[in-house]
């Protein structure tokens, strides 16, 4: 298998144009601060599968995914997760891992400690990170767990599962306002509020600028180039590029390639993931390739 080509990001932005970010570790491997790109990928394995799901963790890391983000959605996957990664280490594999939360997250790592321990990074959505009043406490409860084990996290806004209370906001504003924007203009703005302000409310809680890392993922490729441009512009925090849905197979990789392309070139981001729709049978490190 041939290796992949890395994102020449010194060679076509130049270091001192490139967005300066905080630098981040996870595990062994360093995002942004100037750090080399780092291309990550996803299983989409049971995670309670141990055995199946360390074969394709390690496909990944062997096609050159240099972090994988694993589903972490109920008690059977939390419970492999130590497992996967000592089944990992065991074949010589230090890739680290992501666990991917949504809804009962903090449920999860609160009663498995040994997952909350073995996971290298977490990753919040705040749209989906429980609702109303216990969206707060919920997400104070999985950064209070990354603050223990010394976790850094993904807080990713997504398009598809935006705060709705905040956007409901906006959209009242916007109405009110004189002049107002068009509602793709104000969504994408929604996007941009609920990564930083759950960005501020980590660090509120004690969480270090340098264990935060920032998405705003979207679908569309004009959509997903403005959010990321104007999320780069009012905060120094690591970015995460990803078009979220991007599509199966040359839709994919072309929707993917033309935002993620311009953004690179124009300095900004620091890890990047191409979300390829899986194909029936279809070989998983396509994506990383």
């Amino acid at each position: 298998m041939n290796k992949p080509i890395k994102p020449p990001h010194d060679d076509v932005a130049g270091p001192s144009a490139r967005h300066k970010t905080t630098q981040v570790m996870v595990g062994n491997v360093a995002v942004g601060g100037g750090a080399p790109i780092v291309v990550q990928s996803m299983t989409n394995t049971d995670t309670a599968d141990v055995e199946g799901t360390i074969a394709q963790v390690a496909a990944l890391s062997r096609a050159g995914s240099e972090l994988v983000r694993i589903t972490v959605d109920r008690d059977e996957a939390a419970a492999a997760v130590p497992h996967i990664r000592d089944g990992l280490r065991k074949r010589g594999i230090t890739t680290p891992l992501i666990g991917d939360f949504h809804y009962i997250g903090h449920k999860l790592l609160a009663e498995y400690p040994a997952c909350a321990e073995a996971l290298d990074k977490y990753r919040i959505n705040p749209g989906n990170v429980g609702f109303k009043d216990k969206r707060d406490t919920q997400f104070a409860d999985i950064i209070e767990i990354a603050n223990k084990n010394g976790k850094p996290v993904r807080i990713g806004a997504n398009w598809g599962s935006l705060d709705q209370e905040l956007l409901t906001r906006l959209m009242d504003e916007n109405t009110a306002s004189a002049n107002p924007r068009d509602a793709r203009a104000v969504t994408r703005e929604a996007m941009v509020q609920s990564a930083l302000l759950s960005a501020a409310r980590a660090e509120e809680l004690g969480m270090p600028k340098n264990r935060i890392i920032l998405s705003a993922k979207v679908s569309a490729v004009q959509d997903l180039i403005a959010v990321y441009q104007d999320l780069a512009s009012r905060s120094d925090y690591a970015i995460h590029l990803g078009l979220t849905e991007a599509g199966m197979g040359t839709k994919g990789i072309v929707a993917s390639s033309a935002a993620l392309g311009i953004l690179l070139q124009q300095g900004i981001g620091d890890t990047i993931r191409i979300s390829l729709t899986p194909e029936p049978g279809g070989d998983r490190t396509r994506e990383v390739q």
